[in-house]
């Protein structure tokens, strides 16, 4: 069925959108990653993203997390509350700063994910392998442009 045309109005047409596009490579790449652990461990995207910061950045604040990661604080809280009570982080008290927390992956939350980030790699070489090398190269060039300047490196 054609698209109802609107004389008063200028929908986007969000197949040519770019952060529509943008939002639908993310979502369908994360839900492919999502598939492959979210049966076997139990795991939701923001638990697993959550982890994946904590493996790469040991001893971050909740806060940290939520602004490396660009996900909500509140999302943030509930994925650290789940993954807390399941064993796979554990929370301690700063040793100079005792309201602050410190958080990192528990021996259990290792073994999660020292599974799950290679087929999380795999996924990527996957994807990238749609395109040419210098393509691949341009996309990251251009996704590194495209990052918010106050997004944390490395």
């Amino acid at each position: 069925m054609p698209a109802k045309r609107h004389a008063d109005h200028a929908p986007l047409e969000l197949e040519h959108f770019v952060p529509y596009q943008l939002s639908i490579v993310s979502n369908t790449v994360s839900q492919g990653i999502a598939d492959d652990y979210q049966q076997r461990y139990d795991l939701a995207v923001t638990e697993w993203r959550v982890m994946a910061v904590l493996a790469r950045f040991e001893g971050l604040s909740a806060r940290e997390v939520a602004e490396r990661t660009a996900m909500d604080k509140v999302a943030v809280s509930r994925a650290l509350a789940r993954l807390v009570a399941a064993g796979r982080v554990h929370r301690q008290v700063h040793a100079s700063d005792k309201r602050r927390s410190v958080l990192g992956l528990s021996a259990a939350g290792w073994r999660i994910h020292d599974e799950v980030a290679p087929m999380a790699r795999q996924r990527e070489r996957d994807l990238l392998a749609r395109l040419e090398p210098e393509e691949q190269a341009w996309l990251k060039r251009i996704l590194e442009k495209l990052m918010p300047p106050d997004a944390p490196k490395g």
